[in-house]
């Protein structure tokens, strides 16, 4: 696809999501036959339901075919069934008296005309670290959860309905987003208990801008963060009353400044049409050719540029370091000796069929990637601010 074909699917999303009629450059632009590639790029995105309601509201597609509909009933459908999941873990946790925090789709949905057009695949909770098993056996016991599986920042429950809860117990591991850690180490001086409640909190607008922009970074060095966050970020900067001077701060203080303005210039070219420049052209290249969660190929170029080339990046997934073990395996902050151990626990996660066929893939690509490519993402990431 050229930039042509991707301004009028920025468009679409834009009408989708502001409510306001195309430009009559870009309804004139639109043919039938481009309903296919742009279809397939939203739905690769997750905002086919986006790309689909900005044709209805510009009468490029009939009102009533129910092929259309079924994309936006669904979209309403995941929202309700989250929502309705999202209100009973609240209330589960409140009872229980732990502190919490619902994170990402879960509030910035709220600045979207209606909050089904923001979509989640589960829900993102932050409860204290102290209180992980707490908040654990709370959900468990009184809806029925189970759990699926611990990450080095959250561990993930499963409702009985399907729904995916990932309850945090750290924002960002070590080693991502540059310094970001060190600030989103004060999630909980940054926030305060919602009105009406005692235990759900929210954090303040600044820090709940900075934590966004570092969720961004993350997922960014991890491959690609694809087009909704980019959604969000737009919809933050144009209701949401942040402290400017406050988001700034913070921003500078984790060396994210740069990659927030990047970021910041890639969504007003995307949503209100400004002329990219060559690094925005760069960083829309790069987030298009993966999905949501961008490529493998993507996630091992960035990272090689981390660990010092191929043998540093195969050294690093081979050995993990003591701190994201640690996270894994939370015996290790009581008994330390039992390192080499959980190392060799971790090797055989390679036993499940889905875990060793990611290795093989991030191993191939690894393996193929030239010299030159990886210079060129070196001075990708610089430009882009992410070192």
């Amino acid at each position: 696809m050229d930039q042509q074909i991707y301004t009028l699917l920025f468009a679409l999303i834009r009408s989708a999501v502001s409510g306001e009629k195309l430009e009559e450059k870009y309804v004139k632009q639109y043919s039938h036959e481009l309903f296919d590639p742009l279809y397939k790029l939203a739905s690769k995105h997750d905002v086919a339901h986006l790309f689909i309601l900005g044709l209805k509201n510009n009468a490029l597609i009939a009102e009533d075919d129910l092929r259309f509909e079924k994309v936006i009933f669904t979209a309403v459908y995941r929202y309700e069934k989250l929502q309705f999941e999202l209100e009973a873990l609240c209330q589960a946790l409140e009872e229980a008296r732990l502190c919490f925090i619902p994170l990402k789709g879960a509030i910035i949905r709220g600045y979207y005309p209606e909050p089904w057009m923001r979509t989640s695949c589960d829900i993102d909770v932050l409860v204290k670290k102290e209180e992980l098993e707490n908040a654990i056996n709370a959900l468990c016991m009184s809806l029925g959860y189970e759990k699926a599986g611990r990450s080095t920042h959250d561990v993930s429950l499963s409702s009985p309905s399907g729904v995916r809860i990932e309850l945090h117990f750290d924002l960002v591991e070590e080693d991502c987003a540059n310094n970001a850690i060190n600030v989103l180490r004060s999630v909980w001086d940054m926030s305060e208990p919602e009105e009406g409640c005692t235990y759900r909190h929210k954090m303040n607008s600044g820090f709940f801008y900075f934590y966004h922009i570092a969720h961004m970074a993350k997922h960014f060095e991890n491959g690609g963060c694809g087009i909704r966050p980019f959604i969000d970020l737009w919809l933050l900067e144009k209701h949401a009353k942040t402290n400017a001077e406050k988001k700034d701060g913070l921003l500078c203080e984790s060396g994210l400044d740069k990659f927030a303005h990047s970021a910041v210039e890639l969504s007003l070219v995307w949503f209100e049409g400004k002329k990219p420049d060559p690094l925005s052209i760069q960083m829309q290249d790069f987030l298009l050719s993966g999905g949501v969660y961008g490529t493998t190929k993507n996630r091992v170029t960035l990272q090689q540029n981390k660990k010092g080339g191929k043998a540093g990046y195969l050294i690093s997934r081979i050995f993990a370091p003591k701190e994201k073990l640690v996270r894994y395996y939370p015996v290790l902050e009581k008994h330390p000796w039992l390192l080499p151990f959980m190392q060799v626990r971790r090797w055989f996660m390679l036993l499940n069929p889905k875990v060793a066929k990611m290795a093989k893939s991030e191993l191939n690509a690894n393996k193929s990637l030239d010299g030159e490519k990886a210079k060129d993402m070196k001075r990708f990431l610089n430009e882009v601010g992410l070192q």
